[in-house]
């Protein structure tokens, strides 16, 4: 299975949250969206979508090539598997919170209730089997996308070829009148 990742597009999130409830559903013990809400304790997103001014910005973890919870985790909780996903194990977990503190963006947190540590696992048994995140297969705008690296690198390689060939029209333009 090729590396991937869950990259968004702020600019088509409307903050509906579909996201944040098809993980909890994925992550419940009934996957049923009316009989989750029923569980106790009631299963939580791990993805999170804020507000900034305008902008919906919906946060999850990015699975970093060189973790820093994973650095930090004293019992090796937080580890990384072959496929470069970041994983909690809970039964090593001691709650010390270090990978809250040391996460870049403030992904893991503990929960109050359960007083366990919630973390975006990638969806990595969906992925296992071919299937996308709960949170991307929800996304009803297509804001949540699921790449791999190569898609993302072909991606970015377009977009500044785009860029470059807009840039020489321009310059000819310039060119052109200034002939």
């Amino acid at each position: 299975m090729e590396k991937g990742f869950i990259v968004f597009d702020p600019s088509r999130c409307m903050g509906c949250k579909s996201c944040e409830i098809a993980c909890a559903v994925e992550h419940s013990l009934s996957k049923n969206l009316y009989s989750a809400i029923m569980e106790y304790p009631r299963p939580k997103p791990r993805i999170r979508v804020f507000q900034v001014d305008s902008v919906k910005l919906p946060l999850t973890c990015r699975h970093c090539e060189e973790p820093p919870c994973v650095q930090v985790c004293p019992t090796g909780a937080m580890y990384r598997t072959e496929e470069g996903i970041v994983l909690n194990r809970p039964e090593k977990c001691i709650r010390c919170r270090l990978c809250v503190l040391v996460c870049p963006i403030a992904h893991p947190y503990v929960d109050p209730e359960t007083r366990t540590l919630v973390k975006c696992d990638l969806c990595i048994h969906r992925l296992r089997q071919g299937k996308m995140p709960a949170c991307v297969e929800a996304c009803p705008t297509g804001a949540l996308m699921y790449v791999t690296e190569r898609e993302l690198a072909g991606e970015r390689a377009r977009m500044i070829s785009d860029v470059m060939v807009r840039m020489l029209e321009e310059f000819k333009k310039f060119r052109m009148g200034s002939t």
